[in-house]
């Protein structure tokens, strides 16, 4: 089995990565966000999922690649959920963060869930009912970034009602500053990162 890979990138795609391991090219599939933020020629170091799916015609083997262990793990425990395979696990880890996930199955939320893309009611709440009570909490976090968790889904529905998707939503909260707490703040910016 396959854990770990660090090498170069070589090509990218959408949510494909093709890594240059002492001379072999290694086609992983990432979530979107990562092959969005890394460039061809970086050194890249990931957690692996290695993939054999017994249904395939030929035996598919794949390779999924995560930045941080949690997201590794998150979509393994993803894979376990019945009716949920490699592809939808990959689309939920590439529309929310972790911790978005998860507390959105923590919580019991799984409108969060079916917002994103191919992601049926039915599904949504498969997931949440065979995964509260295995997912562990996201880390705690310091005194006052609880607050700006909860303006994020704020801000996050308030630009999928404007017409933005799960993904763009996602990606414009991500990185917003920790010390603006206030939605409506927290919204310009976000809408300023989403602007052309």
């Amino acid at each position: 089995m396959i854990a770990r890979l660090r090498g170069t990138v070589w090509e990218k795609e959408a949510s494909l990565l093709v890594i240059d391991v002492g001379g072999v090219g290694m086609a992983v599939l990432v979530p979107s966000p990562l092959a969005a933020q890394v460039q061809v020629g970086e050194e890249v170091d990931l957690y692996t999922h290695f993939h054999v799916q017994m249904q395939a015609r030929e035996g598919g083997l794949s390779l999924y690649g995560f930045a941080s262990r949690e997201e590794r793990d998150l979509f393994r425990q993803l894979l376990n959920v019945s009716g949920v395979g490699p592809r939808v696990a990959l689309t939920l880890i590439s529309a929310l963060s972790a911790a978005a996930l998860k507390r959105a199955i923590l919580n019991e939320e799984p409108a969060i869930l079916s917002r994103v893309p191919g992601i049926g009611r039915k599904t949504a709440e498969k997931i949440v009912l065979e995964l509260k009570d295995k997912v562990s909490p996201p880390p705690e976090l310091p005194e006052g970034v609880t607050d700006v968790h909860a303006a994020d889904t704020e801000v996050v529905e308030a630009l999928i009602a404007l017409g933005y998707s799960v993904v763009e939503a996602q990606r414009a909260v991500q990185g917003l500053p920790r010390d603006v707490t206030d939605v409506g703040e927290r919204l310009r910016l976000a809408l300023s990162r989403l602007a052309p």
